[in-house]
């Protein structure tokens, strides 16, 4: 029996000498082994004298890793100690074996370190799903618990430090991180982006040669006072970020400066087509009107040839609506009306006239002709102002103002000559009574 217990405790405890296997005992699902300490002293852990005085015994219950599929419980016996030291503070204490047990683990060592393992490959939900698998059954919690607790790793001393801020709650709360450029690994984080934490950090570190750094005042100035001996340059990314910034600010501030250099193709084919009549066409470009006149003309072909609407609709992929103003259009131009014409008015039209004027005087400065045609009654928005000089100034061909469209204002009949604006002085002159007593 003696040589039984010796061959189980040497399969099951390899590199633990001071346990001795009493008994096992296995179901389907689970094996109990009964074990005790072999040993019959134990060292104090407050002060580390050994004593032999037991105090009293009591059973552990401790899981094990699976074997053959069933799980293991290990039943130890563990035994409590007096203290023979008088001034050690601990009356008593309870033993524990090395490598197999830990003060309030209801694990062995061996299963801690496999969850532990488990954790840092997959993490708490994944980690728990696995080991379930493997027969160790643990929630992702404990999983996590188990990561947590390991001592935190040592890190050599970099080299070339990396500094930036990061958000723990963005537009509200940074920190700064820290990370070693040539093992691209973060180091350690910082709970604000001050400069005098930034110099403590690296004040510590006297070994650091290279800060590679944003190029924020307070990291230079952290850097400059925590590591005068390290060379301070800035990252890739902020340098081709900045460059970028500087570009688009130079290209915008110099956009007036910018001219064509490649001749514009349309205002080529037109040199080079033959004169055509020019014809007040409503439509905003030949391209669009041949769309829509085809379009018309396949509608009304396909309506002769006695297609109803939907069926219409069905083959050319459209939709009721745009089916039925085809087919109620007569003509292709009955189509064209609303946001595309030419000829809508504008609350900018009675003013073109003067802003070309000015233009040809040489006052190109959207913003001043905006001021100047304020006061003379122009209530619209500086935008406008903005993109008709725009137009003139990016446009090949001359842009003018085009002669106001006729409409009736009613509000000028009930009015009096003093109210009215200059414009509308200039434009309702003619039509004014000579009689200065006439005017109602």
């Amino acid at each position: 029996m003696e040589d039984v217990a010796l061959q189980l405790k040497e399969l099951l405890f390899p590199a633990i000498a001071d346990i001795a296997v009493r008994s096992v005992d296995g179901d389907i699902e689970s094996v109990r082994l009964d074990a005790q300490c072999a040993t019959a002293d134990a060292a104090c852990p407050e002060c580390g004298v050994c004593s032999t005085r037991v105090h009293s015994s009591y059973p552990r219950f401790l899981a094990d890793v699976p074997s053959a599929g069933r799980s293991i419980v290990l039943q130890l016996r563990v035994r409590r100690f007096r203290c023979g030291n008088t001034k050690c503070p601990r009356r008593t204490f309870v033993e524990q074996i090395s490598g197999l047990t830990r003060r309030h683990g209801r694990r062995t060592e061996r299963l801690r370190s496999i969850l532990t393992a488990v954790g840092l490959a997959l993490a708490g939900r994944a980690g728990a799903r696995l080991a379930a698998v493997l027969g160790m059954s643990v929630s992702r919690s404990t999983v996590l618990r188990l990561v947590e607790a390991l001592p935190e790793p040592e890190v050599p001393m970099p080299r070339v430090v990396g500094v930036d801020e990061n958000a723990t709650r963005k537009g509200r709360r940074y920190g700064t991180v820290l990370v070693d450029v040539e093992t691209r690994r973060p180091i350690d984080l910082l709970p604000d982006r001050e400069a005098s934490s930034l110099a403590t950090w690296l004040a510590q570190r006297p070994g650091i040669e290279i800060v590679c750094r944003d190029r924020a005042p307070f990291f230079a100035e952290g850097a400059t006072a925590g590591a005068p001996q390290a060379t301070q340059v800035a990252d890739r990314w902020h340098l081709w970020h900045n460059l970028g910034e500087a570009t688009e600010r130079a290209v915008a501030r110099h956009r007036q400066c910018l001219r064509v250099l490649v001749p514009d193709p349309v205002a080529k084919a037109d040199e080079l087509a033959p004169p055509v009549e020019k014809t007040d066409s409503p439509w905003p470009s030949e391209r669009f009107a041949n769309r829509v006149r085809a379009r018309h003309a396949t509608v009304h072909a396909l309506l002769e040839a006695g297609h109803s609407r939907r069926s219409i609709g069905r083959q050319l992929q459209m939709t009721h609506r745009t089916v039925k103003s085809l087919a109620d259009a007569a003509k292709p131009e009955d189509l064209f009306r609303g946001q595309w014409q030419h000829n809508r008015t504008s609350v900018l039209d009675e003013y073109k006239p003067y802003l070309d004027q000015r233009w040809d005087e040489g006052c190109t400065n959207a913003w001043k002709l905006w001021e100047e045609i304020v006061p003379l009654g122009y209530r619209g928005s500086y935008s406008r102002v903005s993109a008709y000089l725009r137009e003139k100034r990016t446009s090949p061909r001359p842009v003018t103002a085009q002669p106001p469209a006729p409409r009736v204002v009613k509000r000028w009949i009930l009015s009096r000559p003093e109210t009215l604006t200059e414009i509308e002085q200039l434009r309702l002159r003619p039509s004014w009574p000579t009689a200065p007593n006439s005017m109602p």
